[in-house]
């Protein structure tokens, strides 16, 4: 509030006291009056004294804020008055360096500009002394040239197309060399690094030696139990095979029955149907059917639960049940005497060791493995190879393509489109060839070494050939008259293709030629 205005104010109101006093006064109070009248003019006096100082308290406190204010203000004013200053200072500090820079640029860029002037002029003149020096060498040159033309008679024609042609051979004899080397090399490296890759397999995989044949030895307590077998005429024994579809033989053999078939399902049917029979004591035709039925059923859940572990134990997933079945059913197989299930999980564990060593997919080589001779176990005869046959069947119960041309191919029945079929073929062969994992009858062994050293002697020069290490080298002797050592080279490349597109062989067969030639002089 303004300091005028209140003092108006507390003057308005003295002179109100002062009429009200007047008005008394008028009214002929009396003394008392007159007191009271006195009194307000005293307090009067005292209110506007009071209002005076107050007033003048109120302007001095106001005139010192204004004047701080001021001071506030013409503070802030001369700091945004400095830092505008400084701001400009440091503006045109910049202005001035960028200046300076570009003046330095300046300079330097004259001196480089005539530099560069300079070094114009003198290559030019060195280009005027170069062109005539090559002026100069020309016309002697082409002096010379006449020259040798005169006296050789070739023509300069001649001598560049001979020139360019020598180049050429040469340079072909440095390129056929090069890419020789480069193969041996290659090849060099290729093997070496396969062997690793094999030996490492091997040696981490282990496997147990499983041989059947088509025979099984059912034993029994007592020769008794034959003829209750038998049965009145023969009844009991033709119900078994019949139930079982396996040939039962009974001869002299003491306290043993002979089963005698090729499916290994059927003989284990039949044998623990008969310990069932002979346990029971009780033996004829409606029991056999029965307890044959029974144990069928055994052996079907039996051959599952083996599907499952088996499965389980190469930690595969997602297999159709109809393929676990099938890999339960690998259980009783056998091929050359090497147990079937044993056979495709050691493929299995070999095949996914090879793709961890390269950086393939393990889950897929594994499975591929175990799958790889599914076609080997049906329960119907079919025409088809087991690999088209186990091909057929992963395609159909949806496995991946790589694992599906993985088992059609790993016998080359068709294309291998996939880097996973080559190491299913491998460690097929590794499996199969490893020492003891087979047995072969000894007529076929023979003949297969003869077929070899036939297919030698079949050659032109060839005087002798040996199979040795059990079939798995083939030593082939020729003629040093009439094979020279290039053909010792193209001889031993015939035979072992030959060997490779006519016959079946586990491994691999290393064919050697040996060409030696002796002169013979006898001193008397």
């Amino acid at each position: 509030m303004d300091t005028n205005y209140i003092i108006l104010i507390i003057a308005l109101l003295a002179c109100i006291v002062v009429g009200v006093s007047y008005y008394l006064g008028k009214k002929n109070l009396g003394n008392e009056s007159k007191k009271l009248l006195e009194d307000a003019n005293l307090k009067a006096k005292q209110i506007i004294e009071t209002a005076e100082t107050k007033a003048e308290a109120i302007r001095k406190e106001k005139h010192i804020q204004a004047k701080e204010k001021f001071l506030e203000l013409k503070s802030e004013h001369e700091e945004n008055v400095k830092n505008r200053d400084r701001k400009i200072s440091e503006i045109e500090k910049r202005i001035r360096e960028k200046e300076q820079k570009l003046n330095d640029e300046l300079s330097k860029n004259g001196k480089l500009e005539k530099e560069l002037q300079r070094n114009l002029e003198e290559n030019a003149r060195k280009k005027e002394v170069l062109d005539k020096k090559m002026a100069e060498l020309e016309e002697t040159l082409a002096k010379k040239i006449n020259i040798l033309e005169k006296v050789s008679q070739y023509s300069a024609e001649d001598a560049k197309a001979e020139l360019v042609e020598s180049i050429k051979n040469e340079a072909k004899s440095k390129a056929q060399a090069q890419v020789q080397q480069i193969m041996e090399e290659a090849t060099l490296n290729a093997k070496t690094e396969a062997k690793k890759i094999v030996i490492q397999t091997i040696q981490r995989i282990g496997t147990e030696l499983a041989v059947e044949n088509s025979v099984s030895v059912f034993n029994i307590e007592s020769d008794e139990i034959k003829g209750r077998i038998i049965g009145r005429d023969g009844r009991n024994i033709r119900a078994i095979e019949h139930a079982t579809g396996v040939e039962i033989i009974v001869d002299d053999t003491p306290e043993a029955i002979l089963l005698s078939c090729f499916d290994p399902v059927r003989r284990e049917i039949a044998r623990l149907s008969l310990h069932r029979l002979v346990t029971d004591g009780r033996i004829h035709p409606s029991r056999i059917e029965d307890v044959v039925e029974k144990t069928k059923k055994q052996i079907d859940e039996e051959i599952l639960e083996i599907g499952k572990r088996t499965v389980i134990d190469l930690g595969i997933h997602g297999l159709h049940s109809e393929l676990v079945r099938l890999v339960g059913r690998m259980k009783y197989r056998s091929s050359y005497g090497q147990n079937l299930l044993q056979h495709s999980r050691e493929v299995a564990n070999i095949a996914a060791t090879m793709a961890a060593e390269l950086g393939l997919n393990v889950k897929l080589a594994k499975r591929a493995g175990l799958l790889h001779d599914i076609g080997k176990v049906p329960e119907q005869e079919s025409e088809l190879p087991h690999a088209l046959l186990g091909m057929q069947w992963a395609e159909k119960y949806g496995e991946n393509p790589e694992v599906v041309n993985a088992i059609g191919a790993h016998h080359d029945e068709v294309e291998m489109t996939s880097l996973l079929s080559p190491i299913i073929q491998v460690a097929d062969a590794i499996s199969g060839a490893r020492p003891g994992a087979r047995r072969q009858v000894l007529e076929s062994y023979i003949q297969r070494l003869k077929d070899l050293e036939s297919t030698a002697l079949s050659f032109d020069g060839v005087s002798s050939a040996y199979a040795i290490q059990a079939g798995r080298e083939l030593r082939v002797m020729v003629e040093s008259a009439k094979v020279s050592d290039a053909d010792a080279a193209r001889l031993s490349y015939e035979i072992s293709d030959r060997i490779q597109n006519e016959m079946t062989y586990p491994g691999q067969v290393k064919v050697t030629v040996i060409r030696e030639t002796r002169s013979v002089n006898i001193a008397r």
